[in-house]
Order: structure tokens, then C-alpha cells, then sequence
């Protein structure tokens, strides 16, 4: 039998087994290698080069292509474990105290003694800079990392409201606590007060600045309040308070706490000295 009616036979069968075409069909010169989609089956022949036949596709089956990362993709904070991949690194320990220069064995070492975790900081710099963190530590570098990226996420949806100064106490409280639900979901909120039918001698901007003062919780202020119009009504911009005024305001309400505890044990040990003192010592 002749080559050609061999190859012939080969493609029939190929044909009927695999369902492809003469095309789909290559023969490795030398090897005595048949090539099916890329795929080699053994062959017991071989010869040189085919005619008939075409080259295969070089993608390679099987590879999976890399997806791009989204831009959008919150940023993190994490351990890299115990795969250090420099020598010497520039160590800061969990109280935030420059350690210098360390040997991997030795920030190994640490790591296991006293439980802690390795959290890369610049891992540009030579040597990279790294910190020790306790679990604890971490997962709270990982909230505060979420409540910036939902502050900084999507526009501030600013709220107005329009009140006249005539208004009455029960109205203004009403309005008052719709402020505070604004505030509470982060919004931006814009008052304006302008004047009633009774002329009032305070200022615009001092009535409006009275009536936030009595909005329960801590604001902040984006403006002020202003007068505008010429004088015949008053605005401000009322934002939520930031992380830093909520943590001075407990810090004020824990001072004051203080304070009142102290006062009250004085309180109490004078009272318990009156008390002891006889009436004749008094």
C-alpha cells in the first residue's frame, strides 16, 4: 500500500472515531506522532511532511486568561504569613516602636514568642518595612480601611429644609428629628431660615444657630450659619460629625465622667468624716 492511500485510510478512520476532518489533522515528522486539535495520539509510522495538512493553532488549551483587577477593589490590610521573601528587614513592633533593622530569623523568632503577625507598610523601600500586629489590631486597621472606602464611595446627597421663624416649638422639634434621621444616613442637610410675619429683633443667623443646638447628638458644620437675602433669611449646611469629633467628644464625656466620679467620693468621705465626728467636734 502506497503512503498516500495509507494517509488516506488514516483520515477516514479519524473521521469516523473522532468526528474531525482531514484538516483537523497533522503528522509529526519523525516522531511518529499523530497531532489531533493539539492533542498527540502514537502512531506506529512515520513519514516527512503532508501536503494536505495545516498547522495547528498555537493557543495552548487549558489556560485559563488572568482577569484584570477592578480599580474599584476596597484596599486591605493583611498578614503575609511566614513567606518573608527579603533577608533584613525594617521591623516596627505592635506599639509602634521602631525596632530597626532585622534579620527574617529573628522577626520569625518574635513572631512565634509572642503570637503576633507580619503586615507589610512599604514594601518598596530598602530595606521593606514591615509591622508586627496582633489579630486584633489587624481587624481593626481592616474597619477603619471599610468606613473610608464607604465615605469616599458615591456622591453627598444634600437635604433642604426650609423653616420660618415663626415657627412653633413642637413643629421645630418635628423637623429637628427628621434632620437627625438626614444625618444619620450620612447626608448633607441645608436649612434655611427666613423670617415670619413677626419681626423678631435677634439676628437671623443666631436664631438658626439656637435652633441646630437643640438637634440631639453631636453635627458638624459644612457652613455656618449666614444671613442671606439681604438679611431676610439665614442658611447653614449640616454634615455628620468625623471619626476625629466623635473620638474627642467621648473623650470630653469620659473626662467629665471622671470628673464626677472624684466629686462624688469626695462627697461621700466628708460625709462619712461628718458622720464619725462627734456633735461637740463639729
Amino acid at each position: 500500500m502506497s503512503s498516500a492511500c495509507l494517509r488516506w485510510a488514516l483520515s477516514r478512520a479519524s473521521r469516523g472515531v473522532c468526528g474531525g476532518t482531514l484538516n483537523s489533522w497533522r503528522i509529526a515528522s519523525g516522531a511518529g506522532l499523530l497531532s489531533f486539535n493539539g492533542r498527540c495520539v502514537s502512531a506506529s509510522l512515520s513519514w516527512g511532511w503532508c501536503p494536505l495538512s495545516t498547522t495547528v493553532d498555537e493557543t495552548e488549551e487549558g489556560q485559563v486568561p488572568k482577569k484584570k483587577q477592578d480599580p474599584r477593589a476596597r484596599a486591605t490590610i493583611g498578614s503575609i504569613g511566614r513567606k518573608i521573601h527579603q533577608r533584613h528587614l525594617q521591623v516596627i513592633n505592635e506599639n509602634g516602636e521602631n525596632m530597626g533593622t532585622m534579620h527574617r530569623a529573628d522577626v520569625l523568632r518574635l513572631m512565634d514568642e509572642n503570637g503576633l503577625k507580619l503586615v507589610p507598610l512599604n514594601e518598596n523601600k530598602d530595606p521593606p518595612v514591615y509591622r508586627l500586629m496582633t489579630g486584633k489590631q489587624i481587624h481593626e486597621e481592616q474597619l477603619k480601611l471599610r468606613e473610608k472606602q464607604k465615605a469616599k464611595t458615591g456622591p453627598v446627597q444634600v437635604k433642604e429644609l426650609t423653616v420660618s421663624s415663626d415657627i412653633g416649638n413642637h413643629d421645630l422639634l418635628t423637623k429637628l428629628r427628621q434632620v437627625q434621621s438626614w444625618l444619620d444616613k450620612k447626608h448633607h442637610v441645608r436649612i434655611t431660615l427666613r423670617t415670619g410675619r413677626v419681626e423678631h429683633t435677634q439676628p437671623l443667623d443666631t436664631t438658626l444657630e439656637q435652633m441646630v443646638q437643640q438637634i440631639e447628638g453631636l453635627v458638624g458644620f459644612v457652613s455656618k450659619p449666614k444671613v442671606i437675602r439681604d438679611g431676610r433669611a439665614a442658611m447653614c449646611i449640616l454634615r455628620p460629625p468625623s471619626v476625629k469629633e466623635l473620638r474627642e467628644m467621648n473623650k470630653a464625656f469620659m473626662g467629665a465622667g471622671v470628673r464626677a466620679l472624684l466629686f462624688m467620693e469626695r462627697a461621700d468621705v466628708a460625709l462619712q468624716v461628718e458622720r464619725r465626728t462627734p456633735p461637740w467636734d463639729r
